[in-house]
């Protein structure tokens, strides 16, 4: 019987790989708009506001300023409405492989990533309404309290977290049905918190395993981070609740949101002061002008890129490229990433693990269809979440992640996660190929403040080149170590008796290009980490927020771009330091707190 789920799913990955979504969509006549209006050019020449980039800051950004209705704003998007494959949480991977991604990859590095195709890393960025907002995990995590305390002690004043809490607030719908401290959530915001509606055997024994070894279960969004807990993600019952569903739906007429458009230049004139926008859709360069602000919320990639464009960056680096310097400033410096392991697998016997037999069965295609709920309802397996201090944390905050998967690269036989994230046909074939068909489960151990530090640039100052990202990835051994730590917190917690029942062993096949090392080992495993690191695409900091007397800050803490007038960025890019987690739920808050400032700024007006 599971034959036909197979014939089914692979039907429509096949049809979305070879049409794209939108021609399929229309193939069976599916809306895409989610009461989301949408129109075909800018209705007028001028706006008070024009928002770039319809992500997760910027769809809040837009529906705070639309809340003044004398204000007209305008917000463009290089990507499309999202669709229904978006909404169901276990296709999260094929949706790489669609329109809905920017498709960006990392430049070859010696020695890392060579597990993936062409020795690059991949790096997955939304390109729709929502963002990655709509591609993403949905793991709902604020970071830590100290996190932006430290922002704030490095001279941004009003980014504490006692200053950020009310917008973390302000921005969730909180619905997770466990004991919780209320003064730390929201229940009235746009955005919807929950938990994922399906839970296997084997997440809940990730948390007693937790629980064997002296952790807490909490509330990792309260007042207490370390420890262990089921996911909160930003599901609205089975479905994503991305940013263009939270922020977008019935926009109000002041809103005006155009869809396929592409920036490709902040207009700013001989005073420095930005003006407007200049962007292309179907071919055709258009113009179009802010009388009050420009507001670019394009991402950490996209907004470096759009200012370097606009001759506001490094001088060298501009000039090279023969690009008038506006604004000489350390734009695309200070890039972080979390960065984690694929490769750390465990197989069991009788248990409910992800794979591809039950994963396609009709019964979950009919159970997520009649009352979305489910192993489909599991974005790729993820289900729970650990916060853990290794001997190397330098303060309290928690210093390491593990994430939980039940399943792995191996559960959909080859079919999404492996193109979608780039992974080599050598590497697939002769460490993955063989958990075909069985039952096995992953942990991710994460990094949490990560050390190497990346850069983006620009390639030509082609607007449509893609930018040249380079990663750095583990150019600081801390990094590497921090996931070795990682390794062998997971493995223990694998030898605890809630594990024990289910059999859990270490796969026992070599990652190729370690196979001179001892399985197991600390160089084997500093080989296997360097050969296939798993991106949380939590890209940030390129546009660095810091005060005036911080030579490497590009915007002041109003979000202001130093030296130009009327323009500011509101998204991941400012972020000066890696918060710990997952960084979405602080991108809402940029924007949530971005929109006050804007608001107070033009109050009068």
């Amino acid at each position: 019987m599971w034959n036909i789920g197979v014939i089914i799913l692979t039907f429509f990955i096949q049809r979305i790989n070879a049409v794209g979504v939108p021609d399929l969509l229309k193939d069976y006549g599916v809306t895409t708009t989610y009461n989301i209006r949408t129109t075909l050019y800018p209705t007028r020449d001028e706006y008070d506001f024009i928002i770039v980039g319809a992500g997760s800051a910027g769809s809040a950004v837009a529906k705070r300023l639309s809340e003044n209705s004398k204000w007209k704003v305008l917000l463009i998007e290089a990507g499309q409405p999202e669709n229904i494959f978006i909404q169901i949480p276990s296709l999260m991977a094929a949706t790489h492989q669609t329109p809905y991604n920017w498709g960006y990859r990392l430049q070859r590095q010696k020695g890392v990533c060579t597990g993936m195709k062409d020795g690059r890393c991949t790096w997955p960025r939304g390109k729709s309404l929502g963002g990655t907002s709509s591609i993403n995990g949905m793991v709902h995590t604020r970071g830590n309290k100290l996190d932006y305390d430290l922002w704030a002690s490095q001279g941004n004043e009003g980014w504490s977290y006692d200053d950020v809490l009310p917008y973390f607030r302000k921005s969730e719908k909180f619905q997770v049905p466990v004991p919780h401290n209320a003064s730390y959530h929201g229940y009235e915001g746009p955005l919807l918190v929950q938990y994922i509606p399906h839970h296997t055997q084997l997440a809940g024994a990730f948390l007693e395993a937790g629980k064997a070894l002296g952790h807490d279960i909490v509330d990792y969004n309260g007042p207490q981070q370390l420890g262990f807990s089921y996911l909160q993600v930003n599901m609205d019952h089975g479905a994503r609740c991305s940013a263009s569903k939270a922020y977008l739906k019935n926009n109000r007429r002041n809103l005006e949101i155009v869809t396929n458009a592409f920036a490709t230049k902040v207009l700013i004139d001989k005073n420095k002061r930005a003006y407007g926008i200049q962007y292309e859709k179907n071919g055709v360069a258009r113009k179009v002008f802010a009388n009050k602000e420009v507001v670019l919320s394009a991402g950490t990639i996209d907004s470096a890129k759009l200012l370097m464009l606009s001759g506001i960056g490094p001088k060298e680096h501009l000039e090279e490229l023969g690009i008038k310097v506006i604004k000489d400033a350390k734009v695309g410096y200070n890039m972080y990433e979390h960065v984690a392991f694929w490769g750390l697998v465990f197989t069991v016997n009788n248990s409910d693990a992800f794979n591809f037999q039950g994963f396609v069965s009709p019964a979950n295609l009919l159970q997520y269809y009649s009352s979305r709920s489910g192993p489909l309802s599991i974005p790729i397996g993820v289900e729970a979440i650990a916060f853990l201090r290794t001997k190397y944390a330098p303060d309290d905050r928690p210093d390491l992640e593990l994430l939980f998967f039940s399943g792995g690269v191996h559960s959909d036989n080859g079919l999404t996660v492996k193109p979608s994230y780039g992974i080599s046909d050598e590497v697939y074939n002769k460490f993955f190929k063989p958990l075909e068909f069985r039952e096995a489960f992953t942990i991710w151990p994460i990094v949490q403040h990560p050390k190497s530090q990346g850069r983006i640039k620009l390639r030509s100052k082609n607007p449509y080149s893609r930018p040249i990202l380079q990663g750095n990835l583990f150019s600081d051994p801390h990094d590497e170590e921090i996931i070795l730590e990682g390794i062998k917190h997971a493995i223990n917690l694998t030898k605890t008796g809630p594990f024990k029942k289910y059999n859990a062993q270490l796969h026992n096949v070599k990652m190729p290009g370690c196979t001179s090392h001892k399985l197991g080992s600390d160089d084997y495993f500093r080989c296997a980490i360097k050969a296939l690191p798993a991106m949380e695409n939590h890209q940030m900091g390129t546009v660095k927020m810091g005060p005036q007397s911080d030579p490497n800050a590009v915007v002041d803490p109003k979000l202001r771009v130093y030296g130009i007038e009327r323009l500011r960025v509101i998204d991941a890019s400012i972020m000066p330091m890696m918060p710990v987690g997952h960084i979405n739920a602080g991108i809402y808050m940029i924007g949530e707190k971005g929109a006050d400032m804007i608001k107070e700024a033009w109050k009068n007006s």
